[in-house]
């Protein structure tokens, strides 16, 4: 009888971690090509526009959501940002 009620609780609990895992590299590679991005547009002269400024506020958020293992958030805040890294090189 016991085994009824722990094999689902088992399975509920690794569900639950592999659910936290699904965007793990994601979130990484996206956070590391935006940095990558940012430090181009700085080097560039693009530091002082209002997309760069925003660009850095999500890849803010984003690092923290990754140390919080909310990978999905990250990965949309990552993408987020590359899209206002790209308006920033192109003086919007």
């Amino acid at each position: 009888m016991k085994l009824w009620i722990v094999l689902p609780m088992l399975l509920l609990v690794l569900s639950g971690c592999a659910g936290k895992t699904a965007y793990r590299n994601s979130c990484a590679n996206q956070l590391d090509s935006a940095w990558r991005e940012l430090d181009l547009a700085k080097a560039e002269g693009f530091a002082g526009t209002v997309s760069y400024s925003k660009a850095l506020s999500l890849l803010t958020a984003a690092k923290t959501q990754q140390q919080f293992e909310a990978y999905k958030g990250c990965t949309a805040k990552s993408e987020r940002a590359r899209f206002y890294i790209r308006e920033s090189r192109a003086g919007r």
